[in-house]
């Protein structure tokens, strides 16, 4: 492996799993792995629950996208990723208006009736 810089390990979002690479960057887990073993990638060794998966840096992996798929696949993939995400999060807000909706309609009710 490497040597590491803690720096870019610790930066939020600037790290991602094996797994997270293979599904956001249409990537096989034989890709990964060969640029590991390669030195393309470097790497940290995790575990969660007695399951071991690898620590990746995002800026390799895609240097890696692009140097086996080219710019306009990889701009496709983080456009997707970035859609996704998105729309995620507007699900999440649209679920919290409709509660603040309903208590909001509670509220007036209570705020309406006469004494």
């Amino acid at each position: 492996m490497a040597k590491v810089d803690n720096g870019v390990w610790t930066v939020r979002n600037s790290t991602l799993s094996d797994v997270s690479a293979v599904k956001e960057y249409g990537l096989t887990r034989s890709d990964v792995y060969e640029a590991m073993q390669a030195g393309k990638l470097r790497y940290q060794e995790q575990n969660m629950h007695g399951n071991p998966w690898y620590r990746l840096i995002r800026d390799e992996v895609e240097k890696l996208v692009l140097d086996l798929h080219g710019t306009r696949y990889l701009q496709e993939k983080k456009a997707q990723t970035e859609l996704s995400q998105i729309n995620k999060e507007l699900k999440k807000i649209k679920a919290q208006v409709t509660v603040l909706e309903k208590r909001k309609a509670d509220l007036l009710e209570i705020l309406d009736r006469p004494e």
